[in-house]
């Protein structure tokens, strides 16, 4: 269940850009992607997802999610692994549009 329900936005609830993906759960972690998140108004979390190594979070926003997963790699130690996968192309612009995944590992 996303911790922000209020998504004001014309997108259907489950539209996301990005995943980000903590391995493995910490608390002080999340919280700090929780107020990154709050602070901006244009990015929700679409949906979470609580797993056995981590937790998921699925971001409406791409630029964001890697901007914060460059600040994760800041200020917590550990190691960012970026990847992208081909979603669909636009049928205007011809362009392709991707989804990228976010990998932010802690070290023990």
């Amino acid at each position: 269940m996303p911790r922000d329900s209020s998504y004001k936005e014309n997108r259907h609830s489950n539209y996301y850009e990005a995943i980000l993906q903590l391995r493995p759960y910490n608390e002080k972690v999340v919280d700090f992607i929780l107020k990154k998140i709050s602070e901006r108004k244009n990015v929700y979390i679409a949906k979470e997802v609580p797993l056995k190594t981590g937790i998921d979070l699925y971001l409406t926003d791409q630029r964001f999610a890697r901007a914060l997963g460059r600040r994760l790699k800041r200020n917590f130690k550990g190691k960012l692994i970026l990847s992208r996968k081909l979603h669909t192309r636009d049928r205007q612009t011809s362009r392709n549009i991707y989804r990228v995944t976010v990998c932010f590992r802690l070290e023990e």
